[in-house]
């Protein structure tokens, strides 16, 4: 057998512990053909099967899991050694976050940012996984949680409420129903099923029977309400650009306050970052902002607590 491209294996590596090929292309800019490909070159080579492949993504067969162990701390020593010595730009900022909070909340005030601080050059990475500090090149990021990250910094930026929301136009085609009683309403099923579960439960009623339809992720289940489907439980944070444009509205006036927070989190190192500390003040009187505009609850709803999901 002859000897493997490095290529491969760092590929591999990232495959293997991101368990999802469309994520590990994003990461390599590759296509996610491209790198399929380039894992079964892998195999072929090794004459082994490495991975099981299935509809949600790859996991490691036995094969793969010792491939993995023997190579994976070599590529980990690696990167340690090219972060000491790599050249630190301190204008340059990289930032994880996750897609909804990316999307919904921070790209439409980023145009403030680059007023504020015309020096900065932001680099964004929109990913759901959490950040690894001690391997990733990255400074900070933009989590959803309780603020327990061991070893990291932690400073909450604001809360998350919930409430059912629907389009105008389905709201228009039942001006006969309640919009506190969830039960007359065709309801979409939440990623999160405990929702529909925890407003039931404060507000009265029972859950449906049958949801029009069932997601597995928040933003199908988003599109789905956008168009029209259904009645769905909207997280604020993602919902309110969509609620001020008139897409959807909010029905009735009840909400409930999360038990999880948005924070931004960061690595002990990026303290002493001189644009992590311009971008550090912003994002908080952004946040700060944006928490006088939240919803206000009555005092009797206050006491409905709910976990969402990241």
């Amino acid at each position: 057998m002859s000897r493997v491209p490095l290529s491969l294996l760092q590929q591999f590596v990232q495959v293997a512990r991101l368990g999802n090929l469309s994520r590990a292309a994003g990461q390599a800019n590759l296509t996610v053909s491209a790198l399929s490909h380039q894992m079964r070159q892998l195999e072929e080579r090794l004459e082994r099967r490495l991975f099981e492949r299935g509809p949600r993504g790859v996991s490691l067969t036995v094969e793969g899991c010792s491939l993995l162990e023997a190579v994976g701390e070599h590529f980990d020593g690696i990167e340690h050694a090219w972060m000491r010595y790599r050249e630190r730009r301190h204008e340059a900022l990289t930032l994880s976050a996750s897609p909804g909070i990316m999307s919904s909340w921070l790209v439409p005030r980023l145009p403030r940012l680059m007023a504020a601080h015309p020096e900065l050059e932001l680099n964004l990475q929109s990913s759901s996984a959490l950040v690894n500090f001690e391997r990733e090149a990255v400074d900070a990021a933009l989590r959803y949680g309780r603020g327990e990250w061991d070893g990291l910094r932690s400073e909450k930026l604001f809360g998350e409420w919930i409430a059912p929301v629907a389009t105008p136009e389905l709201i228009a085609k039942m001006p006969d129903a309640d919009p506190h009683d969830l039960s007359q309403w065709p309801l979409l099923g939440d990623p999160n099923a405990n929702r529909w579960r925890e407003w039931f439960a404060q507000y009265g009623g029972e859950l449906p029977r049958r949801f029009v339809a069932n997601f597995d992720s928040l933003e199908a289940h988003r599109h789905a309400a956008l168009e029209g489907l259904g009645v769905a439980m909207g997280r604020m944070v993602m919902s309110k650009a969509l609620i001020d444009a008139g897409r959807l509205v909010v029905l009735g006036d009840r909400y409930l306050a999360a038990t999880d927070a948005y924070w931004l989190v960061y690595p002990p190192r990026s303290e002493d970052h001189r644009g992590m500390h311009a971008f550090r003040a912003w994002l908080h009187e952004e946040a700060d902002a944006y928490c006088r505009q939240m919803p206000q609850p009555h005092r009797d709803e206050t006491a409905a607590r709910v976990a969402l999901g990241h």
